[in-house]
Order: C-alpha cells, then sequence, then structure tokens
C-alpha cells in the first residue's frame, strides 16, 4: 500500500503543476469514482447517500459524500487543506529583450525560498483567457518541456556568493527562454495563442488574459538509501490534498464526509475561492438545514486542516523547540499555538491522538520555539469562518516553500490511514 501511495503521489503532482491543474486532476479522479459535477450558477439536486464535488475559479473545490444518517445527528467531518504552492507568476506584460535574450517577467507568489529557483529546467502552465468566434473562454495549458531557466552568476562574478545576499526579485528572476536573433521581437501572447493550437486545436482570436507559473520539470521521486524519502515539487500542500482524496474515497462507513481544497493560502486565503472567504459556508448552506439547525450541525461537526510540518532538520535542530521536534516517517503531527495560529485545542488534540492510537499511527506534537514567530494555516481562518472545531495536523517536511521539498515515504500512508478512521468515525468527540 505504501509504494502504491508513494507513486499515485507522484504521479498527482506531475500532473498539477498549477492550483488550476490541481483542481482538474482532484475532479477526475473524483469523477472516475462516482462523485457527480455540480454547478452552483444551477439548482442542487442532492440525495442521501449521493457523492458530489463543485469547483470555484478552476482552482478550490470541495467534495462532499452524504451519508443516509442526516447530518444533524452526526455532524460533518470535514478534512481541509490548500491547493496553492509559492512559485514564479508571469507579470501581465512580461516581455523582456536584455543582450539579445528572451526573458519574461514575474512577481513572486507567496513566500517563495528565491534561490532554489536558479539553474532549475522550468516550464510554464496555468489558465489562459482568450476569444474564438466571438466568444471568450478560458483553457488551462502546460507546456511539459523545459522551455525556460534562470541561470545563477558565476562565483568568479560574486565573490560573495555563498555568504548569502539578498536576491533582487525586480532583477534577478526573470528566467530566460530563447536567445533572438538581429532584430527579432518576442511576443508571449503570439506564443501563448500557438501553444492553444498546438495543446488543444483551439484557433485563437485573441488572446486576453492569463495566469501562468512557472514550476519545476524535474519529476518528484521517492529517494534515499533505503527509500525514506519523497522528494517533489509542491509537497506542501499537494500531498495533503492527495492524502484526503484518497482517504475520501476509500472511507468506509455511512458518515456524512466533506473534502475542502482551497487556492490563495499562500497569501492570506482572502479570495472568492480561498478559505477566508465564502466557498465552503455557501456550499454547506445549499446542502445543510437552514438556519438554527446548520448551526446546529456545525457544532455537531469536525475539521481536520491539513498542511505541512516542519520536521526537525539534522543540520538545523536549533531551529525546534527541544521537545517539540517532528521527526520524518513518525506519523503527523499535531500543530498547537497558545495564539491560535492553529487551532487546535485540547479536545481536538485529544479526539485527533484518539484516532491515531486506535489506527496504531504514530503521532507527534509541534510548538514553535517561543522566541521565533508562528506561521498559519486554513486551520484558524476555517474555524472563525464557519465556528467549526479544529485541529490542526501535517506531516513534517524539509525544505518547505523551496522549489523542490522533502517528506517521508511512510508517513503518506500514516496520514490515508488516519483520515480515513476519521471519515469513517460514528462519533465526533
Amino acid at each position: 500500500m505504501r509504494a502504491e501511495l508513494n507513486q499515485g503521489l507522484i504521479e498527482f503532482l506531475k500532473s498539477s503543476p498549477t492550483p488550476f491543474h490541481a483542481t482538474r486532476s482532484l475532479a477526475q479522479r473524483l469523477q472516475a469514482a462516482g462523485y457527480k459535477a455540480l454547478d452552483e450558477r444551477e439548482p442542487w439536486q442532492t440525495e442521501p447517500g449521493g457523492r458530489y464535488y463543485v469547483t470555484r475559479n478552476d482552482s478550490s473545490i470541495i467534495a462532499f459524500r452524504l451519508g443516509h444518517r442526516a447530518p444533524l445527528d452526526g455532524g460533518l467531518r470535514l478534512v481541509g487543506a490548500h491547493t496553492d504552492s509559492p512559485c514564479l507568476r508571469v507579470k501581465p506584460q512580461p516581455e523582456l529583450q536584455r543582450q539579445g535574450f528572451f526573458q519574461l517577467g514575474v512577481e513572486v507568489y507567496g513566500g517563495a525560498l528565491l534561490a532554489p529557483w536558479f539553474d532549475r529546467d522550468l516550464s510554464l502552465a496555468g489558465r489562459v483567457t482568450f476569444r474564438e468566434g466571438g466568444k471568450v473562454q478560458s483553457q488551462l495549458i502546460d507546456f511539459e518541456l523545459p522551455i525556460a531557466i534562470v541561470p545563477n552568476l558565476a562565483i568568479h562574478l560574486n565573490r560573495e556568493a555563498n555568504q548569502g545576499w539578498p536576491i533582487n526579485q525586480q532583477n534577478e528572476l526573470p528566467p530566460i527562454l530563447a536567445q533572438l536573433a538581429g532584430e527579432e521581437r518576442a511576443d508571449f501572447r503570439a506564443l501563448l495563442a500557438d501553444r492553444l493550437a498546438s495543446e488543444h486545436g483551439i484557433a485563437a482570436d485573441a488572446v486576453l488574459d492569463y495566469e501562468l507559473s512557472f514550476y519545476d520539470t524535474q519529476s518528484a521521486a521517492v529517494i534515499g538509501l533505503n527509500q525514506d524519502f519523497i522528494a517533489g515539487a509542491r509537497l506542501d500542500n499537494l500531498l495533503s490534498c492527495y492524502a484526503g482524496l484518497q482517504a475520501l474515497l476509500n472511507a468506509e462507513g455511512d458518515e456524512s464526509c466533506v473534502l475542502v481544497c482551497t487556492d490563495h493560502e499562500e497569501i492570506g486565503s482572502c479570495s472568492a475561492c480561498g478559505a477566508d472567504g465564502p466557498f465552503l459556508e455557501q456550499v454547506l448552506r445549499r446542502v445543510l438545514p437552514d438556519g438554527d439547525a446548520f448551526v446546529r450541525t456545525i457544532q455537531k461537526s469536525l475539521l481536520v486542516s491539513a498542511d505541512n510540518a516542519h520536521g526537525v532538520h539534522p543540520n538545523y535542530a536549533d531551529k525546534h523547540d527541544a521537545n517539540h521536534g517532528p521527526k520524518l516517517n513518525a506519523g503527523p503531527v499535531i500543530k498547537v499555538n497558545s495564539n491560535q495560529r492553529y487551532a487546535t485545542n485540547s479536545e481536538t488534540a485529544g479526539f485527533f491522538r484518539h484516532l491515531c492510537l486506535a489506527e496504531e499511527v504514530p503521532v507527534q506534537s509541534f510548538v514553535v520555539r517561543s522566541d521565533m514567530g508562528c506561521g498559519s494555516t486554513i486551520g484558524p481562518i476555517t474555524a472563525s469562518q464557519l465556528g467549526v472545531r479544529t485541529v490542526d495536523i501535517g506531516l513534517p517536511t524539509f525544505a518547505m516553500h523551496s522549489i523542490r521539498e522533502l517528506a517521508g515515504s511512510h508517513d503518506l500512508a500514516h496520514l490515508v490511514k488516519v483520515l480515513g478512521a476519521f471519515y469513517a468515525s460514528p462519533e465526533l468527540a
């Protein structure tokens, strides 16, 4: 099971270079498992035992399975994650021609580690909006092949390189795509029109706009002398999206279950399709009873907010509290912060720990050092939006927000197992 899950994650990561592609990949897997797509612009017909999913902005998705027992009786079992990762986004008028090279201006999305983006084989993917036959449409594209690179400056010209230096995002990050001859001029929108034609057979009258991100073409892989690790891009947080999906598809029992994978977490979640927006509440209000009954159902529910945790790095162990240094391959981590950067409390943590003990899944705790700031995730946001009880958890990871992150190859199976038990649990604490 472990090897199969890890290979499935690798394939999911490959098919999901952007939040748009991740949402499409999740939707395809849900549809193959019998889940029915719902359109927010149309009336909904749902019934006990039904399985459904809905997307918004092509980059966020909510899937739910309705049990035959009314949600008002048993509450909802919710698992939340996010589809976005830090990256380089192409600017609206990006063409740069310097020293005979064609480059694209980029904007840094989220809190990216920038140095690892140098000297990588990059491709480009995302959503393009165009006009065809007088009609405005959108289409996902993916160049797939390495078409760009951000070369480092040779150490001979920067003797301080290994001492650390600030990277100027405006000047140093534009990737190189080509070398131009003579007076040749680059037209990025024409390049996109050609890609629409070659990839999808679309003859666009005009490329109107786009949301495109560079990504590393190197495939994720199971690595290490004993195959102990998974290395790859976007583990934060597509690993949790994939684990939640597998748990939902495999869960036994007849409880009402929800998987929420939203965009824009890396920039605060404040958007129409982010966790700090109305998406989840609007979906739930269309499925659950109104008014007083809705609140009662939410108060009987529980959210497991799954987002990667910081594993204790052997070279930087002093960055952790000595008693709270999660190990790779030692199970999911319960994340705690007294200042509510995580929404975990003693009851929700206790229930998650109870599930882990019952399933013989190892479990760990994380508290940030008292002299360091603490990050956050969708847990506190969703808890404050819905008033739902929440536990923040995640799998320990190295190099979070790098272009290539590292997780334990045993931990995905641990997380899928305990999330499956959560979805199947007849009682919530």
